[in-house]
């Protein structure tokens, strides 16, 4: 008869695998993926880099968990704004807001997410995170035409504009040390993804 792990073998290998993720996520907001190496993630996490192989087959598998785990907790967020209560237009500029400000309060794993250098599988994940943060802006421009907000226009071009110009802007303050002016920043991207939109400035508020 195979061997059968018990409930409390699996609780640990599932406790450890999520420490690894953890740790990962930590270790490649400090120093980027390329030098995110397995040995790394495992001194981390205190076990040793051979370790890591029971839990995934390789380092490429690891930062695919690390980046969908990370990733996606941020599409979750800006679909809980952009979803939310308010019109399409302040939940728009509301978005566009919490998404740059958690972007800037924690910049090396922003900057890991947005632009860093990363291997093949982790720019397939990043292609596919884009077209969901596209996904949430479309509908929440495509809300606003039907409710006479904005201007008739292509929401899912806009949505792609709206999806590369905020990444652009966040790129620099994210890829560098110094803390920069945030509440500016903030205000202007926010202003410049309501122009982008063709909101009329009077329904930038709350």
């Amino acid at each position: 008869m195979a061997y059968r792990k018990t409930p409390a073998e699996m609780r640990r290998l599932e406790a450890t695998r999520e420490r690894l993720i953890a740790c990962a996520t930590s270790v490649v907001a400090e120093v980027g993926w390329s030098q995110a190496s397995v040995t790394a993630v495992a001194d981390s996490a205190g076990i040793a880099a051979g370790s890591v192989y029971q839990h995934f087959p390789s380092k490429a598998a690891l930062a695919v968990e690390v980046f969908r785990r990370a990733a996606g907790r941020e599409v979750e967020v800006l679909g809980e704004v952009l979803r939310g209560p308010g019109s399409p237009v302040v939940r728009l500029a509301a978005g566009v807001q919490v998404f740059a400000r958690r972007a800037l309060e924690n910049r090396g794993l922003a900057y890991a997410l947005l632009a860093a250098p990363a291997e093949p599988a982790v720019g397939a994940e990043r292609l596919d995170f884009r077209r969901r943060y596209r996904s949430l802006f479309a509908e929440v421009v495509h809300q606003g035409m039907a409710d006479g907000l904005l201007p008739e226009q292509n929401g899912e071009v806009t949505a792609a504009a709206l999806t590369g110009a905020i990444g652009e802007v966040l790129v620099a303050p994210l890829g560098t040390p110094r803390e920069d002016d945030t509440d500016t920043l903030l205000a202007e991207l926010t202003a410049m993804a309501l122009r982008c939109a063709g909101a009329p400035p009077q329904t930038a508020g709350p």
